[in-house]
């Protein structure tokens, strides 16, 4: 099994894809591909390593920007491991 220091880790249900179980935790559906491993939809019963981030968790609103949640983009990015940015995305800043 995966190990990994402050870390959780979850057992993919039925019908669950990877930006679902992301969206729970807060957590790019990017990192959590990554982490582990994935390069289509985890399967049922798959253990997932649910990564530790720091930081607070918030949901992107009309108005917002990297610069203004984060202070800048580079930072953002490093928190979340993605460029992306949209209305209701679940970051961490």
């Amino acid at each position: 099994m995966l190990k990994c220091v402050d870390c959780q880790y979850y057992k993919v249900k039925e019908g669950q894809s990877v930006a679902q179980i992301a969206n729970y935790f807060c957590i790019s559906p990017w990192v959590l591909a990554q982490k582990n491993g994935l390069t289509s939809e985890p399967y049922v019963g798959q253990i997932l390593v649910i990564p530790s981030l720091k930081g607070n968790a918030y949901v992107v609103r009309e108005g917002d920007c990297k610069a203004l949640l984060c202070g800048s983009d580079e930072r953002f990015e490093k928190l979340n491991g993605t460029t992306a940015f949209y209305v209701g995305m679940h970051v961490r800043i």
